[in-house]
């Protein structure tokens, strides 16, 4: 890596983005960890969500939910944070990616998923030509 070894030596483009992977995960880290503290020093340690509460080691299932779900919008009183437990904050995620799949999916211009057509569809035409199938061979006989 650059930095290391031979200053000489060009950083490889693999070993370019392990480096800034690493920086972001470091960055993002930092920010959580300031965040989430001050969160935790100023919100009862109560998930919002289930009302479980946690103490000691079980403080970790506690985690930091953005009401706006804005990561980077962190007012220093906390009025967009909220403690969920870990469950409870995976299902609030999962509920707002729910929530925008059938927006975009209640939108005219968005193409109909693949295999969720209506079975039903064709059914009147289907029963109407049996019928006219079953009239003629009536007929026939």
């Amino acid at each position: 890596m650059a930095g290391s070894g031979n200053p000489m030596r060009k950083e490889t483009p693999e070993e370019r983005r392990q480096r800034l992977m690493e920086e972001l995960r470091r960055e993002a880290a930092a920010r959580a960890a300031g965040y989430r503290a001050q969160a935790l020093k100023i919100l009862p340690h109560v998930c919002a969500s289930c009302g479980r509460s946690f103490e000691g080691k079980r403080l970790r299932e506690l985690t930091v939910h953005h009401k706006d779900h804005n990561f980077r919008n962190n007012p220093p009183d906390g009025s967009n944070w909220e403690l969920l437990c870990i469950y409870c904050h995976d299902h609030e995620h999962e509920k707002e990616l729910t929530a925008r799949n059938l927006a975009r999916a209640d939108t005219p211009s968005s193409p109909a998923s693949p295999g969720l057509g209506n079975p039903f569809e064709a059914l009147g035409t289907l029963l109407q030509q049996t019928s006219n199938e079953k009239s003629d061979n009536s007929q026939k006989e």
